[in-house]
C-alpha cells in the first residue's frame, strides 16, 4: 500500500478511551479510508497497528479498531461514517483467550493435546472474526512458542482457500491487517459447492478426512501438539445444520464450544454435548454486518479473484495457456440431486464420482477446477487433498482444447482435475 496516498484528506483526530472501538465499512467503490496510528496502542482483530504507519482500506472492508489503554487515531476520508463503539464483547473474547491459554500450558507440560475449540453459531454473529482474534491472541504470546492450527469449514467464503473448499493450517504469526494469516501449504480439500444442502454426505466426509490428518499433524510437533485447534464453522446451525456440527465435534474430538449469539443453540448443545465438553455461550460484537445474499456472491466472487491475482498490497500475475482435453481427467463430485450423474437407485445422502465425458465439456466454461494430488483411481478423488486451482476461460471444442487461468505456468502439477460449482469470469 502506498502510505503517502490521501495526505491532500484534511486528517480527523480521534481519540479512544480504554476498551473502546472505533468501527467502519467502506461500502462504494469510489470510497477510501486511511488510517494511522497517532499514539498509544491499538488492534484490528487481534492484529496490532504500527505506530505511524497508514492504512489504507478500500471497497468491502469492514473494520474495527480495538484499544485496550486508549490511543489517538488519524483517519482521513471523503465522507466519513464511522462511529466509536464503547461497549464491546472484547473482554469476554480476551477472557476465553486466557482460558485457553491455561489449558495450553497445561498441555505443554504434560505432552498431551492442547484445546480443541469449535466456534458455533447463525451466519453473521462474526464467527471468523472471534476466531481471527483467538488466533492472533494466541501466537502474539511473549515466548512465541504456540502453533495452533486453524481450521475453516465455511465452505460459504473460504478464509485459507476460495469458497468450495475446507482448509487448514499452522498458524504461527499474526495476521496481515490486508491479507490475513501467512500461508505455508495450507491442507485443502475440495467440495465444489458454496453450502453444505448442496452435497451433505461429501461434505462430511470431508470433514472426517481433514478431522484424522489434523489429528495426525498435531502428533507431529510438540509446540503445535500443545497450541491446540481453532474451527469456524458454517452458519447452519437449524435441523440438519445441527446435525453437521455434531458430527464436527466428534471428528475433531472438540473439547471446547464457543457459542455466538444464539440461546437455543447453546441450550441444545448443553443438553447434547457429554460432559466433558465445555460450551460457553458469548456475545456478538455490535459491529457485525448481516450480509444479503448478493454481497455474500461477491465476496465469493472476490476471494476467487484475490487467489488469482491477488490483493492490493501482495498483487499476483497469473498465466494462462492451452491444455488438450486429452491431457486431463476432469471429474465430477456430484449429489444424487444431479440428474446427469447420479445412478438408479442411489440414496440420497449419497455422492458421485465420476469421469466428465467430452461432449459436457462446455459445460464447465467460467467453472473453477481444483487441481487433484490423487492418481488415476476415481474413489481416492474425493478423499485426496488438493494442491490449487485453475479457471476455465475458453472452451473449443473443434480443437479439444481448454483455455486455463492458472496462478502458475504449465504444465499443470497433476492431470486430476475436479469440476467446482463456484465461477469466476475473468474481466481482465
Amino acid at each position: 500500500m502506498n502510505e503517502h496516498m490521501g495526505k491532500d484528506i484534511p486528517p480527523k483526530e480521534i481519540k479512544l478511551s480504554p476498551d473502546c472501538e472505533l468501527r467502519f465499512e467502506v461500502e462504494n467503490s469510489n470510497e477510501t479510508v486511511y488510517l494511522e496510528l497517532k499514539s498509544g496502542i491499538a488492534e484490528i482483530f487481534g492484529t496490532e497497528l504500527v505506530k505511524g504507519k497508514t492504512y489504507t482500506f478500500t471497497t468491502g472492508a469492514k473494520i474495527a479498531v480495538f484499544t485496550w489503554q486508549g490511543c489517538e487515531l488519524i483517519v482521513r476520508t471523503k465522507k466519513d461514517t464511522s462511529y466509536i463503539a464503547k461497549e464491546t464483547p472484547m473482554m469476554f473474547y480476551l477472557n476465553c483467550h486466557c482460558c485457553l491459554e491455561q489449558l495450553r500450558q497445561k498441555a505443554e507440560d504434560n505432552d498431551t493435546k492442547g484445546p480443541i475449540t469449535v466456534i458455533v453459531g447463525p451466519s453473521d454473529v462474526g464467527k471468523s472474526t472471534l476466531s481471527k482474534i483467538l488466533l492472533n491472541y494466541a501466537v502474539r504470546m511473549g515466548d512465541s512458542s504456540r502453533r495452533p492450527i486453524f481450521v475453516d469449514l465455511d465452505v460459504g467464503q473460504g478464509h485459507i482457500s476460495i469458497p468450495g473448499t475446507i482448509g487448514a493450517m499452522i498458524v504461527e504469526r499474526p495476521a496481515s491487517v490486508y491479507d490475513g494469516f501467512p500461508q505455508i501449504a495450507p491442507l485443502v480439500y475440495h467440495y465444489g459447492y458454496p453450502g453444505v444442502q448442496q452435497n451433505p454426505k461429501l461434505y462430511d466426509d470431508i470433514v472426517t478426512q481433514m478431522a484424522d490428518l489434523v489429528h495426525q499433524r498435531m502428533e507431529s510437533s510438540k509446540k503445535v501438539k500443545s497450541s491446540g485447534v481453532i474451527i469456524n464453522t458454517i452458519g447452519w446451525v437449524k435441523a440438519r445444520g445441527y446435525q453437521h456440527l455434531t458430527h464436527v465435534v466428534q471428528a475433531f474430538k472438540v473439547d471446547i464450544i464457543l457459542v455466538l449469539d444464539q440461546e437455543r443453540l447453546f441450550n441444545e448443545l448443553v443438553r447434547d454435548m457429554p460432559s466433558f465438553v465445555k460450551v460457553a455461550l458469548l456475545p456478538k460484537s455490535g459491529g457485525v454486518v448481516e450480509r444479503s445474499q448478493t454481497t455474500r456472491a461477491e465476496a465469493r466472487n472476490c476471494r476467487v479473484r484475490e487467489y488469482f491475482y491477488g490483493t492490493p498490497s501482495n498483487q499476483l500475475h497469473p498465466h494462462m495457456f492451452d491444455v488438450k482435453f486429452s491431457d486431463v481427467k476432469i471429474y465430477q463430485i456430484s449429489s444424487p440431486t444431479q440428474a446427469d450423474f447420479a445412478p438408479i437407485g442411489t440414496k440420497t445422502d449419497n455422492y458421485v464420482v465420476k469421469l466428465l465425458p467430452e461432449q459436457k465439456m462446455t459445460k464447465i466454461l467460467h467453472h473453477i477446477l481444483s487441481v487433484s494430488h490423487a492418481s488415476s483411481d476415481e474413489e481416492k478423488v474425493n478423499a485426496t487433498n488438493i494442491a490449487g486451482f485453475v479457471c476455465v476461460t475458453k472452451v473449443d471444442v473443434d480443437r479439444q482444447l481448454l483455455t486455463l487461468l492458472s496462478p502458475q505456468p504449465k504444465p499443470l502439477p497433476n492431470t486430476i482435475l475436479i469440476i467446482s460449482d463456484i465461477q469466476f469470469v475473468d474481466n481482465r
